[in-house]
């Protein structure tokens, strides 16, 4: 027995040392389960059908190249080139805008096809599209063709593969084509173009939404068998060719194009920042870069959900676009080429929109490209004498209203960053406030007219045209930007000049209604007054911008809440007004082309003006109504489909939105350095901050209004309503507080 026993305390000590060495195999991760790519959750035809104007093809991170499909090229549909239910592809692009509200860009349209044919357009079968971060790829059924397309930073990179074997295929290479926006506006100025050996290279000016050059380089793997310049149509100015090619049996045909704003010899080195023909590894580098930013938001929900926000985070850093080039060079608004010293420059500024979470969640999530913003605007600044407003392929538009950059800036400075010149970013947003611009834009222009206001304290709607009273409420945003600059560079005669310029709000807060409301030079209110009546330079004559009274009346709420509350009566006559907005207006029918969709009530969260307003009820006594609103929100008009995006997307604005409605906070004053504080749309979340630190969010995630909760706490235990962006990125654990929990607990607010 005692031998027997032996044995078998041998065994167990060998099985227990076999266990360990397993376990510690395990582990050591040669069992140990990857984390799964967060790139699997990102569809990029999420927001192609309707009105969110997205597009499939792929894009590196703020990329300076898009290529992409185009089913149209004139139209509000064709913003971007790509409408999900349209079942003719044009064409492939190079460059394109995400979800904005005007085309611009499509430059240098190619089409592959197996045969010579007099219309290179082509039906496809949606079963045969695929598209995913860094990758797109379509089976043309007329032109009998394979397309694959890829990009990396500076290079377009297309891959063809034809059916019936080798011989001889076609390449149409037309210049002539572009998104615009008027069917009777030529697009293309002037046009010089060359076929070289193995492909085209040449420059353009044109003229849409702003004017602007773009230079080009295509190149082929092989060269070109024939070329053929088609005859110009009617109107056109720019050249349009047939290039032919001759393939071997099993070939693909590829091809690679570089752009840049400065001139060709800057677009062929664009094109050969990525070297060599192997499409497959820049197609992997380019998921890669995705999944490295992607991975920088960790969140635990269901796999709809985190399409839902990973495919949100995806369109939120597509934009601004890269438009320095390789050697730093880029062309201004001026029109003339310079270099950047330092840095990368970019432009697809839809500042309007973005200013008001989108770059805010540049701050928190890509910190490292904050100061190259900044330093865009100042540059494009000393060019145009005045920020930009809203900027594509480095051109102004003068589209959109207030003076938007200004909180970006006075944002960036609060937040810490310090990659800028805070003098130089002073006098130009003082500037910006103080001369009248002299910009002439393409389409009806927004741009201050600062002798006017001046003078009135408003804009007269008798003498300053249309959207007057959006304009001087956003002119509100911009002098409290220019304020806290001011004040935060120790300059406090000027603060004070801006902050009380600020309150020039106050001048059309109609009395009777609690509601901004027109006035004209003699102080008179506009009469007759509906409230409800949206209006935009499409109906104008109208005081407000894609919106109506009740919408833009919470305007202030962007910068100065407080005076926001005591103005229409207190914190309880404030809840009531809110209340009223969500739940006891109608939304009026047919009126989605000024923004009027995704509607609770008036909250129309299909344009911008609306986005801050649920989340100002963290001013009442019932937070809790707005916190329901968000997830409300959030739930009705995100969804896993094509259809998914309710409204432009603009830049990412519309999906900046939902990225921080599931971390429950949101930037309501962008430039106070703030976050206000809600309930988050998950359980758990994990935020990669700068230097490795990582917040991480905590929710119980209670269903019931009832226990929803404005307080939550970040490590030192103090419950908060607010935090600042400076304790925030410090990482640690925030915890949101469930209702109950807070009865026994110390409520002090922050």
């Amino acid at each position: 027995m005692k031998t027997a026993h032996t044995a078998m305390q041998k065994l167990v000590r060998y099985a227990a040392i076999v266990v360990t060495l397993l376990c510690a195999w395990m582990t050591s991760g040669a069992f140990a389960q990857e984390a799964e790519p967060l790139t699997q959750y990102v569809d990029p035809f999420i927001g192609t059908d309707g009105t969110g104007h997205t597009f499939p093809g792929p894009a590196a991170p703020f990329g300076m190249v898009q290529p992409g499909p185009d089913n149209g090229a004139t139209g509000w549909e064709y913003t971007s080139g790509y409408q999900y239910q349209a079942p003719v592809i044009l064409g492939f692009s190079q460059s394109r805008a995400s979800g904005t509200g005007i085309p611009e860009l499509g430059d240098v349209l190619v089409m592959p096809s197996r045969s010579r044919r007099d219309t290179f357009g082509s039906t496809y079968a949606k079963a045969s599209e695929i598209a995913r971060p860094g990758y797109y790829a379509v089976t043309l059924a007329e032109n009998d063709v394979r397309v694959e397309l890829t990009a990396s930073e500076m290079t377009a990179f297309h891959r063809y593969s034809f059916g019936g074997g080798g011989g001889r295929v076609w390449v149409l290479v037309d210049l002539q084509h572009g998104l615009t926006f008027r069917v009777d506006r030529q697009p293309v100025l002037e046009s010089h173009a060359q076929v070289t050996p193995n492909g085209v290279e040449g420059w353009q000016r044109r003229s849409n939404w702003t004017t602007r050059t773009v230079a080009f380089s295509l190149a082929f793997d092989h060269p070109i068998a024939d070329s053929v310049e088609l005859p110009r149509r009617a109107g056109d100015a720019a050249q349009r060719y047939l290039l032919a090619f001759d393939l071997a049996d099993g070939a693909v045909l590829q091809m690679k194009a570089g752009l840049s704003t400065a001139d060709v010899k800057g677009a062929r080195a664009n094109r050969e920042t990525t070297p060599g023909w192997d499409f497959d590894a820049v197609a992997k580098a380019t998921e890669a870069q995705w999944e490295s930013l992607l991975s920088r938001i960790t969140i635990e929900a269901p796999k709809t959900q985190k399409r839902v926000f990973y495919t949100a985070l995806y369109h939120a850093l597509l934009h601004p676009s890269r438009i320095s080039d390789a050697d730093g060079r880029w062309r201004g608004p001026d029109g003339e080429v310079r270099k950047a010293d330092r840095g990368i420059r970019y432009s697809t500024l839809s500042l309007w929109d973005t200013f008001r979470a989108a770059h805010p969640l540049y701050t928190l999530i890509v910190p490292e490209r904050v100061d190259d913003f900044v330093q865009t605007m100042l540059d494009h600044g000393d060019a145009a004498g005045r920020l930009p407003m809203w900027a594509i392929w480095g051109g102004e538009t003068g589209t959109m209203i207030g003076e938007p950059a200004l909180p970006v800036i006075a944002e960036a400075w609060a937040k810490g960053f310090r990659g800028f010149d805070g003098k130089r970013a002073l006098d130009l947003m003082v500037k910006t406030s103080s001369e009248d611009s002299k910009i002439v834009s393409s389409v009806e222009s927004g741009l201050s007219t600062w002798s006017l206001y001046e003078q009135y304290g408003y804009y007269p709607f008798d003498l300053a045209g249309g959207e007057t009273v959006s304009r001087t409420l956003e002119t509100g945003i911009g002098d409290d930007a220019t304020a806290r600059m001011a004040a935060m560079l120790g300059k406090d005669a000027l603060a004070g000049k801006f902050s009380r310029r600020a309150g020039n709000w106050r001048n059309l807060l109609d009395p009777e209604t609690r509601l901004s409301r027109g006035r004209d030079s003699k102080g008179a209110w506009r009469t007759p007054f509906d409230p409800l009546m949206p209006t935009s330079p499409l109906n104008n004559p109208g005081d407000y911008t894609e919106a109506n009274a009740w919408q833009y009346s919470w305007t202030p709420g962007l910068f100065d809440p407080d005076g926001l509350v005591e103005a229409m009566g207190g914190k309880d006559a404030f809840r009531a007004k809110l209340d009223t907005f969500f739940f006891d207006l109608k939304p009026l029918e047919g009126w989605a082309y000024l923004g009027q969709e995704a509607m609770v009530g008036q909250y129309a969260h299909g344009n911008e003006p609306s986005h801050h307003i649920a989340w100002l009820y963290a001013w009442t006594d019932t937070p809790q109504t707005g916190q329901a609103l968000v997830r409300r929100i959030a739930q009705d008009f995100y969804a896993d489909k094509p259809g998914g995006l309710i409204g432009n997307e603009d830049a990412g604005q519309m999906s900046a939105w939902y990225v921080f409605a599931t971390l429950g906070l949101y930037p309501v004053v962008p430039a106070s350095g703030e976050y206000v504080l809600g309930r988050p749309l998950v359980n758990k979340a994990t935020v990669t901050l700068a230097k490795g630190a990582k917040l991480k969010i905590n929710s119980p995630l209670a269903e019931p209004a009832e226990s929803y909760s404005p307080y939550a706490t970040l490590r030192s235990g103090q419950l908060m309503t607010r935090v600042k962006h400076q304790d925030l990125v410090q990482g640690g654990r925030l915890s949101f507080a469930s209702a109950p929990a807070l009865s026994s607990a110390n409520q002090k607010q922050r």
